[in-house]
This record gives C-alpha cells, sequence and structure tokens, in this order.
C-alpha cells in the first residue's frame, strides 16, 4: 500500500510503498476513502523539514543545551549522527481520514467490518487507529464532509474551553480551516463572531458566512474590536499557525475586563504580563482534539474517563461534529477546495497551492494492495551465515543494533514492525531485501537462523518463545521477560528447542570492559573476591512514558539496571544469590527509578549498582569501579579505563564502544561456526531472577534469595 510521508531532515515529501499494519488489540484497520490536508500543521511540517540545520536548532533552542551536554558526555561523532538518525525518521503527514473498516482487533465490539468510520488515521491507504480514535460515521454524512471530523473536533475544543454564553462576542484570529469551523461553531451558540485574518480571500469567505471579518493588513483590528463591542472582547481564539508574537499581545489588548484566551492554532506564547494584569485575563492553550489526546490509558487501552467528571472527550468532540454534519448545522462543503488522488500529492504542497487551500481532499482507490510484505531488492545470501531476521525498528535499531549486525557481516533478510513504516525506511537504509508487518513472516521462513527481537518490552517473552517454538536462535534486547512466569516458559521453551538465547548484554563485551577482567586476573574470582561499583546517571524519563508502565516498559531498572548486574556478573565471575533494593520515595512501586542494589554473589564478591534519574545530564552516563587486592580501576563512560595499583597499567582511551559490535561479532561467529552462545543463558536468566528478586526486595524491604541457575542451561 502507498503512505505519504515527510524526511524532516530534507523536508521531502515522498509516497512510501509499505506493508499493510497488522491490526492490534483495541485497534480498527482501515481502507481509507478520503483525508483532509490541514494547511496549518502540515505546512509548518514540511517548513521545518525544509529549513537549514541552523533554522532547526533556532527554532528548538531548548535542543541545542542538550546537544552540548550529549557532546561532552559521549563525544562530537555519536552525538552528530545521534541529530541526523533523529532528523531521517519519517513522519506520516495528515490526521483527518475516513474509510471503511477491514478488520477490529480483540476487545472492539462496537465497531462493525464494512462500516464507515472518521479516524485521526494519516494520509495513507490503509490506517490502523486505536478504538479511542474512531467514530462511526452517520448514514447522512459523505466520506467529503466526514473527512472535517478530526478538524471540527480541534475547533470544538477550543470552543468548549472558551466557554461562551448567549450574546458575547468572541473573536477568531486565524480563519484558515480550523479558524472557519471555529466561527461556525460560534455561531451555533448564539455568539456574535468577529474573524480576523490578513489574506481577503479568507475574510470573505467568512464574511459568506455572515460574520463580521476584518483584515489587519487593512485596519486597527484592537481599535475595531472595542469600537464595536464598547467593552472588548468576551474571548479570543487564537486560531493562527504565525510565528508572530504580536499576536498574543492584540489579543490581550482587544480582549473586555476578565476577558478569555484560548490558544489552538501555533503562535510563539512571548506574553506581556502587563496586557495581562491589567485585565486580569485568562490565557489557556487547547489540547488538540479533547481530553484522552496523548493519554495511554484512553487512547491505547481504551480506558474511559467517567462522564461525571469529564463530558466531552476526543471521542465525544469525534461524535458531536458527526452529529452537526448529518443535522446539516455544520456547513463545510464550501470550505473543499480539491479533491485529488494521493498520487498527486506534490501539487498540494507547493507553495502557491497551499497560500490558497483552505481545505483539499486526498481520494484513493477502490482496490489496495493488502500484502503484509514489501519486496525492496532480491534476496541472496552466500557462505554458512544462516539468514537473519529482525523484529522491531524504533531507534535503537536504527542507531546501533542495524550498524552492527551489518559490520558483522549479518545483514538481515527481513525486518519487521508493527505498522510497517519503520521496517521498510530501515529496509531501503540498511540494504534489507524485505519489510513486513507481520512477524510470523519471519518465524515462518525457513531460510532465516537467527531471528533479533529489537520491540517493546512486554513483547520479548512471547516473541522468544515464538522464535524458539520456530527452531530459531534468538537474540533479544533486555529485558528477557518482565515477569516470574514469563522466564520460566522462556527456559522451558529454550531446553525443549535446543536453540540459543542471548540477550542483548553488550556492556561485558566493550573492549574496555575486557582490558578491566584481563588487569584484575583469575585471582579476582577463584581466590580473593573482588568488590565493583557500578553507577549509572540515567537522566528522567517523563513518568507518563510507557517504560515506567509495569506491564509494557517493566520499569526502569528491569529495563536498563539489569545491564550493570550483568556487567558485574562477568567481572566477578560468580552470579548473584541475594539482593536487596533500596529505593527514594516511601512508596514501594516497582517502576522506582533512583534506587541502589546491593548484590551478593556465589564466590563472596559484592555488587553495588546505583541507578539514578535525578542527576545533571552534563555529568557522564556510567562509571564502573572494582577493587580487589589492593588495586583498583575506574572506567568513565566506556571512553576512559584507569588503573592504580598495577605495575603495567595507569589508563586507556579511545572513543564510546559499549561492545554492541563485539557481541553481534560473536553471534556472526555462531551462526558460521557453532558452539556455545557468547553469553551464557544461565548468566542472562541469573540476571532478569535478580531483577525480579529485587523488586521483591522492595516490596518487602528485605534481601530476597536468588536461585542460581544450573549449568547445563
Amino acid at each position: 500500500m502507498n503512505q505519504l510521508i515527510l524526511n524532516l531532515k530534507t523536508g521531502q515529501l515522498a509516497l512510501e510503498t509499505v506493508p499493510v499494519p497488522q491490526v492490534g488489540p483495541g485497534q480498527v484497520l482501515i481502507r481509507s476513502r478520503r483525508s483532509l490536508v490541514s494547511p496549518g500543521t502540515e505546512r509548518m511540517l514540511v517548513a521545518f523539514g525544509r529549513g537549514s540545520l541552523f533554522s532547526k536548532a533556532q527554532q528548538q533552542p531548548e535542543r541545542v543545551r542538550q546537544v552540548f551536554d550529549k557532546i561532552k558526555t559521549d563525544g562530537l561523532g555519536p552525538t552528530i549522527n545521534a541529530i541526523r538518525r533523529r532528523l531521517d525518521q519519517p513522519i506520516p503527514l495528515g490526521y483527518c481520514n475516513t474509510g471503511e473498516v477491514m478488520a477490529v482487533g480483540a476487545d472492539v465490539t462496537d465497531v462493525c467490518i464494512g462500516q464507515r468510520v472518521a479516524s485521526n488515521g494519516p494520509h495513507a491507504e490503509v490506517v490502523c487507529v486505536p478504538r479511542k480514535l474512531v467514530a462511526p460515521i452517520p448514514d447522512g454524512v459523505s466520506d467529503d464532509e466526514a473527512a472535517f471530523t478530526v478538524a471540527g473536533a480541534i475547533a470544538l475544543q477550543s470552543v468548549r474551553l472558551i466557554g461562551p454564553t448567549l450574546g458575547e462576542t468572541v473573536v477568531v484570529i486565524g480563519l484558515g480551516l480550523i479558524g472557519l469551523l471555529t466561527v461556525s461553531l460560534l455561531e451555533l451558540h448564539g455568539c456574535c463572531v468577529i474573524g480576523i485574518d490578513s489574506d481577503e480571500t479568507r475574510c470573505i469567505l467568512a464574511r459568506k458566512r455572515g460574520i463580521t471579518a476584518l483584515n489587519p493588513a487593512e485596519i486597527d483590528v484592537v481599535r475595531a474590536v472595542l469600537e464595536r463591542t464598547g467593552h472588548g472582547a468576551d474571548g479570543v481564539v487564537i486560531a493562527a499557525a504565525s510565528e508572530s508574537g504580536e499576536i498574543i499581545a492584540q489579543a490581550a489588548r482587544m480582549s473586555r475586563q476578565r476577558g478569555r484566551a484560548v490558544v489552538s492554532g501555533v503562535v510563539p506564547m512571548h506574553l506581556n504580563r502587563a496586557d495581562f494584569f491589567a485585565k486580569e485575563l485568562t490565557l489557556q492553550v487547547s489540547h488538540s482534539y479533547g481530553p484522552g489526546r496523548h493519554d495511554v490509558q484512553y487512547e491505547q487501552h481504551g480506558h474511559d474517563y467517567p462522564v461525571g467528571y469529564v463530558r466531552w472527550t476526543e471521542n465525544g468532540n469525534f461524535q458531536e461534529i458527526l452529529r452537526l454534519l448529518s443535522d446539516k448545522k455544520l456547513p463545510v462543503n464550501d470550505l473543499i477546495t480539491d479533491v485529488v488522488p494521493l498520487t498527486e500529492f506534490a501539487d498540494v504542497y507547493a507553495p502557491k497551492s497551499q497560500q490558497r487551500a483552505i481545505a483539499t481532499l486526498f481520494s484513493y482507490p477502490d482496490t489496495v494492495d493488502l500484502n503484509p510484505v514489501v519486496q525492496l531488492r532480491e534476496s541472496r545470501f552466500s557462505g554458512n551465515l544462516g539468514g537473519v531476521g529482525m523484529i522491531g525498528a524504533g531507534n535503537f535499531a536504527d542507531a546501533t543494533l542495524l550498524p552492527a549486525l551489518l559490520n558483522a557481516g549479518l545483514t538481515p533478510l527481513m525486518i519487521a514492525s508493527v505498522g510497517g513504516l519503520n521496517a521498510t525506511r530501515l529496509a531501503r537504509k540498511f540494504g534489507i531485501a524485505q519489510s513486513t508487518s507481520d512477524y510470523r513472516q519471519i518465524l515462518d521462513n525457513p531460510a532465516i537462523d537467527l531471528c533479533v527481537i529489537a520491540t517493546r518490552h512486554d513483547s520479548h517473552a512471547h516473541l522468544t518463545i515464538a522464535a524458539l517454538q520456530a527452531g530459531k536462535h534468538v537474540f533479544v534486547e533486555k529485558p528477557l521477560a518482565l515477569y516470574d512466569h514469563e522466564l520460566s516458559e522462556i527456559i522451558t521453551a529454550q531446553q525443549q528447542s535446543g536453540r540459543a538465547v542471548t540477550v542483548g548484554f553488550n556492556r561485558r563485551f566493550s573492549p574496555f570492559v575486557q582490558k578491566m577482567k584481563g588487569l584484575l586476573g583469575s585471582s579476582a574470582w577463584h581466590e580473593v573476591p573482588i568488590n565493583v561499583v557500578a553507577t549509572m546517571n540515567a537522566g528522567n524519563v517523563p513518568p507518563d512514558s510507557w517504560l515506567h508502565d509495569r506491564a509494557v516498559g517493566g520499569g526502569r531498572l528491569i529495563a536498563e539496571a539489569v545491564h550493570l548486574v550483568d556487567l558485574i556478573t562477568f567481572l566477578t565471575g560468580s552470579r548473584v544469590t541475594r539482593v536487596c533494593l533500596n529505593a527514594m520515595g516511601t512508596n514501594p512501586t516497582d517502576t522506582t527509578d533512583s534506587a541502589t542494589l546491593l548484590l551478593h554473589y556465589e564466590n563472596g564478591a559484592t555488587g553495588t549498582v546505583h541507578y539514578f534519574a535525578n542527576g545533571s545530564t552534563a555529568y557522564p552516563k556510567e562509571r564502573v569501579e572494582a577493587y580487589s587486592q589492593g588495586r583498583t580501576l575506574v572506567l568513565d563512560n566506556y571512553r576512559k579505563l584507569t588503573g592504580y595499583g598495577f605495575k603495567n597499567f595507569s589508563s586507556l582511551r579511545g572513543r564510546q564502544d559499549k561492545g554492541h559490535r563485539a557481541l553481534l561479532t560473536r553471534i556472526a561467529a555462531l551462526l558460521r561456526d557453532g558452539g556455545p552462545p557468547p553469553i551464557p543463558f544461565a548468566d542472562s536468566v541469573n540476571a532478569t531472577q535478580t531483577m525480579l528478586a529485587a523488586l521483591q526486595s522492595r516490596r518487602g524491604q528485605c534481601w530476597v534469595e536468588v536461585t542460581v541457575t544450573p549449568e547445563r542451561i
């Protein structure tokens, strides 16, 4: 199928052939009929992409300091590469879609196959959308009209926030698509509406709707509003997309005492306190479609808000717009500038077209290629290396795993992602033959011997089990499992299949860590146990991130601190037998991200893991210290190793190397020559058991025993 994407680095638009997305639980798969181009939002994104790197930095000054901090800790090269990768990621355009339901996921019972629906799906021939972002279209509403549902919901939410009452005067600044819809909704509330726009064509269109429209290029709009009202506007809705900081000031000056202003557009928020202080004004920013937007529990998990507390959610706003369209109370047909096939997208985004268009609709073909696999080039493998399939196409796969795989001579035959778009992008970038939206295509492919799993954490266990049952070797990114029962099932599947399971504990393969182990000598783990202290300055992650969700990300300790447990296991040459976790705060939750783990090893060694999220980003991320026999080793961020008390060693410096390439080179050797996995499976199981026991330790506020896994695993 075809999907329209934007490259943020170059501003280039492309119609990409991607696999049809797979419908998941709580989702709806829709074959598109129409989608509406949002001139303001999409034009802004295209303009941002076409700008220089300097202009991008000017528009996001808060990112510049983060860049300098990363240069200090990781070096210039890795920082530049990270920026390039971030800008190279494709952005799907569009969010106003109508179409016909093709399939529904588990738990979706109120939408039927064949039903027409409106959604916030992008410009693509087939879209997959969470149920809460889908609304059935009434029979009396055409596809063209229904395409305005989501844009209408944006306008409706700003009207709800302004709280208009019968007879009030409300000014709408910006008479583009959202502004004109806002005008119509305010009129339905019985308001006296004044529109403002510097585009005379838009002003004429607004006047045809029976409202007063003012052009700031011709008159002083603030004075005009004050003269017409006598006391100022009761409310101002700012629906403009502009770089001018004057708009907010104008809104304040034209408002009455204790007036209200709501921003639904994109304007600089440079406020003059005196403007708002003198009149005791209220300013509020509208959150897109309404309550529930970007709330994972609402949108992704389908948990609704109690109607007594949240009367109008984003889905409720969708439904209300469709009701107004059905009752012919919200006119939209006169806003349609063009209806063009998706294949003619280039003309739609031309600067002249953008300037004159209010609402352009894309149309879609009646038949769509529903193949979940896209062939990008002919598949070829040489030598004795087995085929590789990758499940997951996120940032880590792009930045780290795929470059390391290619360096090891392991170009995947196929790559999978849920939506198909990211998989196709990375397939083109790294020369992978096929992309797919269905991971089962990889498991069913007899040419693939190794399955690389780099998906979200909650899928690691079941994908590992499925791959083992399909007879594949597995390389899975940490964590191996989120719960005890998952770990038990993985062990059973591994024992039954006899295939190798390697977890992405790459740090033990860093050349700096390898040097540490060599310097410590065999006595470190046989005659004289060592002490290791590992600190990770992890940095803050927003509280609503999926990483903190125990059922999805597992929490940051399971997700990332486990790296340090495996690292200490490698340096001590032993496995954890007891663990105690001490964390900040008084609430013993499982997803803390600032904690200290105390580890006791089978050979008497001890380890301490400090995992902190409250440190400075200017400080290096990781530090490892090893103490043994009057000697000390200090590793700083996998860039510098310093020795104290060693006769023939003082320091080692180099580029940051966390061992990803070395680990995957070992994997390549396994596929070519056979032999044991580069990390004993028992070590990976023990590290996972340790983290699960650590959570138990926090709940019980005590030391918890860890069963040492038999060597035969």
